[in-house]
């Protein structure tokens, strides 16, 4: 990692998210926000809320991300990056408009941005830009001077991303019964999306069967199994799953599901499994739902012994990979050269979402990309 502390040309960072609510008032009105557009009726949304009603109502994405900003903070004052960090949420409260708001009124002109989503897709990175430019839009309309906001790059690859998750299958194995630990499986797990839009994820010359999506995820997930084999000298059998679908059943959307998995596991013999949930930064509700109550209640139905490993959330490493990833962009920005730290074969991603990069469902302003009205 860079021994530069130097963050200029940026004066702060931004952590950007999805949000979610904190009680059981807010479930039905963020559901809306996030549906918006779609003529959902408050009725079917109270159905799909009834996964957060299981748990009070609250997501535990807010208090994550505030665990992972107190941890960055930590981790600037630590090694002497005066750089402040403020919060955002595409979906609730702290809203992103009114941080960025906020950062303007109190003198931020060049803003480096974090998404709380790894890899290039739609949802994870370009409707975060096109957020991005609503929100700029809004400030431009009541005459604010407008800030230079620029997305860091993808950090699947990044060793303070993936090295937590390595850590966090080795202790799920440990915790497996010894006699079922050697045959156990790998169950790596991201968000389903239409097919149509993985294949259209990352830049234009990746696009095709799955897209940079599917590409990155298996990256990780052979980084991730390869480590755990020279560390066990165990080859655990492993697959890329996914969770989460939603949408119109006659939509194609990437499977298979892991539920499915599992009971095709179970069918061909696998004495146990490791659930691990690859795609997502922080154990938010598709996790403790999916996963811990869902998957976890086909695998006891069918007799089989699952475990599911940690995601990275506030993990030292992580925030010191953000620290990285800032100081990288800022050398690059001032033309000097920066160490790019990534594992694997797949190298860093780019800086600047190039045009057709994970294009819109329909053509939409995007900030912090070669084809941003806002340079």
């Amino acid at each position: 990692m860079s021994d530069q502390r130097d963050p200029v040309p940026y004066d702060a960072l931004l952590l950007l998210s999805f949000g979610g609510p904190e009680g059981p008032d807010d479930v039905v009105p963020f559901l809306e926000n996030v549906t918006r557009g779609r003529g959902i009726p408050t009725e079917r949304l109270k159905e799909v809320g009834q996964h957060y009603f299981l748990f009070g109502g609250v997501s535990p994405i807010n208090d994550q991300n505030r665990a992972l900003l107190d941890a960055l903070r930590k981790d600037f004052v630590e090694h002497g990056l005066d750089l402040p960090v403020h919060w955002g949420n595409r979906n609730w409260a702290p809203y992103l408009t009114d941080t960025l708001r906020e950062m303007v009124q109190d003198g931020h002109r060049r803003i480096a941005v974090l998404a709380t989503s790894a890899y290039a897709s739609y949802s994870g990175c370009r409707q975060y830009r096109e957020n991005l430019a609503d929100a700029l839009a809004t400030l431009e309309a009541e005459g604010l001077e407008l800030p230079r906001v620029d997305k860091l790059r993808h950090y699947f690859n990044h060793p303070g991303f993936v090295r937590p998750m390595i850590e966090g299958v080795l202790k799920s194995l440990v915790d497996l019964p010894e006699e079922v630990r050697a045959g156990a499986h790998l169950a790596f797990t991201t968000h389903s999306v239409p097919t149509s839009a993985a294949d259209a994820s990352g830049p234009v010359d990746r696009h095709g069967e799955g897209g940079a999506y599917v590409r990155q995820h298996l990256e990780v997930a052979r980084l991730i199994a390869d480590a755990v084999r020279e560390q066990t000298g165990v080859e655990h059998p492993w697959q890329l799953v996914y969770q989460s679908r939603s949408g119109a059943p006659h939509i194609p959307w990437l499977e298979p599901d892991i539920c499915d998995h599992l009971e095709e596991l179970h069918g061909s013999g696998a004495p146990a499994v490791v659930m691990v949930p690859i795609g997502f930064v922080s154990d938010h509700m598709e996790v403790l739902y999916d996963l811990d109550t869902e998957a976890t209640a086909k695998a006891a139905e069918l007799g089989l012994p699952v475990r599911r490993s940690a995601t990275v959330g506030a993990d030292p490493r992580f925030a010191a990979a953000v620290r990285d990833l800032v100081l990288e962009r800022a050398a690059t920005e001032r033309g000097l050269p920066a160490e790019r730290c990534a594992l694997g074969a797949l190298g860093p991603s780019h800086d600047l979402c190039p045009v057709g990069c994970c294009p819109a469902r329909a053509p939409k302003p995007a900030a912090a990309g070669a084809d941003s009205p806002y340079a």
